[in-house]
């Protein structure tokens, strides 16, 4: 969702379809299914979003009086870390960076990714290795020389 607050208002809208929904739930993995109800909702939160601009966020982290006291230079490094890193991420088409998200950072297996995603095991892994590539080679080319 590339926003936290609309994640927490998709994970929201997901939670409240499931329960309005609870009673086409077949059985199985309650997890996979309730994640597909997520993952869904996301995907109609985005196009319905798309025509809007870029907001900008403030962040309680970033300007905590903690970090007030850091050491400039590091947060400056880490925040261009972060910043060149989710924009690698960024750059991803949504299928890639869909899957790379439930594996990398939820932890997530094949066999529940491919039923949250709707897509074969064998897509799920193809994805994955052919998302990990992207990212990889713009992190490791060499600096461009407009700055």
């Amino acid at each position: 969702m590339r926003d936290e607050n609309d994640a927490a208002n998709a994970v929201q809208d997901a939670c409240l379809r499931a329960l309005r929904f609870i009673g086409g739930f077949r059985g199985g993995d309650a997890r996979s299914w309730l994640l597909a109800i997520v993952h869904n909702t996301c995907y109609s939160r985005l196009k319905r979003s798309a025509g809007r601009e870029n907001e900008t966020v403030f962040d309680d982290e970033i300007h905590s009086r903690e970090n007030e006291t850091a050491n400039p230079e590091v947060l400056l490094d880490r925040s261009r870390d972060t910043d060149t890193l989710l924009h690698a991420l960024e750059k991803l088409p949504e299928e890639f960076r869909e899957v790379i998200v439930m594996r990398e950072l939820e932890g997530m297996g094949y066999k529940e990714i491919a039923e949250v995603a709707g897509v074969p095991t064998g897509t799920v892994m193809s994805r994955l290795a052919r998302g990990r590539k992207r990212p990889q080679r713009m992190l490791t080319a060499a600096p461009s020389k407009e700055s």
